[in-house]
């Protein structure tokens, strides 16, 4: 039926009711990134996920102006509002609380109204939910099928020294197909095979119940982490620059006004967060009344209590939530301000996060090179910090300028202190970046393990204050045995699996081979790299889709993606280019090994004293490289085993200024002059010698002197004319006085006879 005046009347009160809304303080309005529709062009992927967007001031127009007929309409344009902000961002964000509090308060504030119909709870049939829902349930058609990527084969060798991994598949759900193996060397990209998941919405298979059990049992039993130590804190202030401190952090907020020390305060006082390091009440009150009271002993204590909230702080919250994401980001500002070089403020603003680098994993290719050089620093063999004592090969989480809630996982290659004099005495870290898997662009049917990051070539010299924990990294084979024993790994801290190389330039990966090959020079050398507490039997990792699979394969968050139209996995481990790459040979005594001369695949990196700064840059024109020019390695074949130079080597030769890789060349020049190129084209120079050597008749093209020439009988002669000269005055009268002491013929009567 048509919409009375009474019932718009009561539409308008429940639209102001919902703008009102306002958050717990009563300073934030929820409803005002819902008042107009998002930007096409900053956000073209909404519009191709969302069916009908939709925003509160359109509709609030639309009642003024009488453009709905039905009350209903009213409320399915209202609740799609909030449909399409809960289906296009992630469950944890402040934009879907927001959403799904004031889609709450919209039934409620609809239902109170009797003249208005009983609304419906369940999405309307226009929302994503429903849209992409009835996409995935309707079966493929035939032109569908095929365009669907084959499935991959599994290879028929295995390597040996990297077993095969594949975990048992529960009963409870679909299974997957193994990884297959490929024959690549730790220091060679050949594109690794993807495995299809089990769904497309980022489902993950699940462990069985007794491997749940064992892993619970062992970290049981597994040493506690002592705490933080005594070097690295902050020095001796007054306990009013605390006060200033923890007003900073109090009062800082983010680039819309949302003020961040919300997920610091919503930490409880008392909690049962299993594996702190503490059990003493803290909350970020608590330290907020000690420091006000002067309870405090020195400024020591002050320190230690901020970093073990924000310990409490990191465990409470979800990881890689946006809570998440606040804790790191506060705590990176509070390790700015009580660094010995503060930021200037206030107001406290930076565009990367107070991180010390410009751009973090998978951005670094618009940023400017980084240097990773010891010039003016000195080496250590450890840096204290905060508690923290970090050597080379300690895996840590530093601050990442792009998204504080995914911090950068990366392992220590060095330690040193500035001697500049603008930043003396600041330490910091150099360190190798590993990539997690929404950093890298990868096919749609890849698969990755439950924490698995891939290892770049990325090597970075960042400060000490962009630290924000340790963490421990095990190679796949190790992961299924055991956990890491102490120091190396406690209980409680983050643990990441690896088991692939990524290239970042040419958005491929490779399985490793060698982990220890991956390490520093120094860790490489030891017996035995990080020594495990094993399990009772070997317990696999679960398998996750690839987090751009979740809705539509469209929503992931990170600089990473999918590779669109991504060729197919041959059996031998190649993509379908029309080459099969030949089996690895039993006989390897005799492998071609080709040198590669780009640096960006450099595989490790043992610091040193470099006389000049060495700079990591991209690629800037064609592949120029041998692989290039010989065809790419599929053109090898199995057998060919392909090593980088290492950074230290490739510092020291001469870059192509078009393409920025290392002049490599097989022998010395050769010792003999260079041939001149020709000044003249053939044509103009066969043109000279048909005029020269005319033969046959008079063409049409010959000049007139060669014409005239032509006409004769007479042969041309080939030897320019002598010309005789004239005799002087002075040789005539001698010829006429002493006609014998001139030439006959010089004399100008020769032939007449001599005068008496």
């Amino acid at each position: 039926m048509p919409m009375t005046s009474i019932q718009k009347t009561a539409i308008e009160e429940v639209i102001s009711a919902v703008i009102s809304l306002t958050g717990p303080r009563g300073k934030r309005q929820l409803s005002a990134m819902f008042m107009d529709l998002v930007d096409e062009t900053e956000w073209p992927q909404y519009y191709e996920l969302i069916p009908e967007p939709r925003c509160i001031n359109k509709i609030r127009t639309g009642v003024e102006k009488g453009r709905y007929k039905e009350p209903m309409d009213v409320y399915t344009d209202l609740s799609l509002v909030f449909w399409n902000a809960l289906f296009y961002n992630e469950p944890e964000s402040q934009i879907s609380a927001d959403a799904a509090t004031l889609k709450t308060l919209l039934e409620t504030e609809w239902k109170k109204k009797s003249v208005l119909p009983i609304p419906r709870v369940s999405p309307p049939s226009s929302s994503p939910q429903v849209v992409h829902a009835k996409s995935t349930e309707n079966p493929p058609t035939s032109s569908a099928r095929a365009l669907e990527p084959p499935q991959p084969i599994q290879a028929s060798t295995v390597s040996q020294s990297s077993p095969d991994l594949s975990p048992p598949i529960a009963n409870n759900g679909p299974a997957l197909q193994p990884t297959p193996e490929i024959e690549v060397d730790i220091g060679g990209m050949s594109p690794e095979p993807d495995v299809s998941p089990n769904s497309g919405n980022g489902v993950a298979t699940d462990r069985d119940t007794e491997s749940e059990e064992i892993i619970k049992h062992l970290e049981g039993t597994l040493p506690r982490w002592p705490g933080f130590g005594d070097g690295g804190w902050m020095d001796e202030v007054s306990l009013d620059r605390c006060v200033e401190i923890l007003h900073i952090i109090k009062s800082h907020k983010d680039i819309i006004g949302n003020r961040l020390a919300t997920a610091l305060e919503a930490v409880p006082e008392n909690s049962s967060i299993p594996y702190l390091s503490y059990s003493s009440p803290l909350s970020f009150k608590t330290i907020e009344n000690y420091t006000r009271n002067k309870s405090y002993p020195d400024t020591k204590a002050f320190d230690r209590d901020m970093a073990r909230l924000f310990e409490k702080a990191r465990r409470w919250h979800k990881s890689s939530s946006d809570a998440y994401g606040k804790v790191l980001h506060l705590q990176r500002l509070y390790q700015a301000l009580t660094s010995p070089y503060p930021p200037v403020g206030p107001p406290y603003h930076s565009s990367n996060h107070f991180a010390s680098i410009a751009a973090g994993p998978g951005m670094t290719g618009s940023s400017e090179p980084m240097d990773v050089s010891l010039l003016n620093k000195t080496p250590l063999d450890e840096v204290a910090y905060k508690g923290w004592k970090l050597r080379v090969g300690d895996w840590v989480h530093l601050s990442n300028p792009d998204d504080p809630s995914r911090p950068i996982v990366a392992q220590v290659f060095g330690c040193w202190r500035s001697t500049e004099s603008s930043r003396e005495q600041q330490e910091g870290l150099t360190v190798c970046w590993y990539f997690r898997p929404e950093q890298t662009f990868h096919a749609i049917t890849k698969v990755f393990w439950d924490g698995e990051i891939l290892k770049s070539a990325t090597v970075v010299n960042q400060g000490i204050e962009d630290l924000i924990e340790k963490v421990a990294c095990q190679f796949i084979s190790q992961h299924v045995e055991g956990r890491p024993r102490a120091p190396f790994w406690y209980p409680g801290f983050p643990l990441y699996v690896c088991e692939a190389y990524y290239n970042e330039r040419e958005r491929l990966s490779a399985k490793i081979k060698v982990w220890s090959t991956c390490m520093p020079e120094k860790i490489a050398r030891s017996a035995e790299l990080m020594p495990i507490y094993p399990f009772e039997r070997t317990v696999y990792p679960r398998r996750l889709s690839s987090p751009f699979t979740k809705r539509t394969g469209k929503g992931g968050k990170g600089p990473g993606g999918i590779i669109e139209n991504a060729m197919p996995i041959t059996e031998d481990g190649d993509r379908e280019t029309g080459r099969k790459r030949t089996r690895r040979s039993e006989d390897s005594a005799n492998k071609p090994i080709v040198t590669g001369i780009n640096m960006a695949t450099t595989y490790s990196y043992q610091p040193s004293n470099p006389s000049q700064p060495v700079q990591l840059s991209q690629r800037l024109g064609p592949d120029r490289s041998i692989l290039s020019a010989i065809g790419g390695a599929g053109s090898l074949g199995s057998s060919a085993q392909i090593e980088k130079l290492p950074l230290d080597t490739s510092k020291h030769f001469d870059r192509d200024p078009e393409t920025n890789e290392v002049l490599w060349f097989g022998a010395p020049p050769a010792d003999f002059a260079r041939v001149p190129k020709p000044r003249h084209s053939l044509a103009y120079l066969h043109f000279l010698a048909t005029k020269q050597q005319p033969q046959g008749p008079l063409s049409a093209d010959r000049m007139d002197v060669d014409a005239d020439h032509a006409a004769t009988s007479e042969p041309r002669s080939r030897k320019r004319p002598h010309i005789q000269a004239l005799p002087t005055v002075t040789e005539t009268l001698k010829a006429v006085f002493h006609p014998t002491r001139l030439p006959a013929e010089r004399s100008p009567v020769a032939g007449a006879s001599a005068l008496p």
